[in-house]
């Protein structure tokens, strides 16, 4: 995964609302988010949608992993019930 680039993917929110289109394209380039800052706090983060998909994908799969493991977790711990 790729780090944040203190440079060029944090930026305040006038920057980004006068350079909208410079920022779609670089985040599309990169495929890293940009963080937004509003007084000099961050306050939202800005993704492409592909990135976006792909993070939600994985966070999915990460889940279901997690599922299996805690359901094995339970079957060797003798922690499950026939069904039949």
């Amino acid at each position: 995964m790729a780090t944040i680039d203190m440079s060029s993917d944090i930026q305040s929110l006038s920057s980004f609302k006068h350079n909208t289109s410079e920022f779609i394209e670089q985040m599309k380039e990169t495929r890293k988010p940009i963080v937004i800052t509003v007084n000099g706090k961050a306050e939202l983060v800005v993704q492409d949608a592909t990135s976006y998909q792909k993070l939600l994908d994985a966070m999915e799969y990460l889940e279901a992993i997690a599922g299996i493991k805690e359901r094995l977790a339970d079957a060797n711990a003798d922690r499950t019930r026939s069904l039949a």
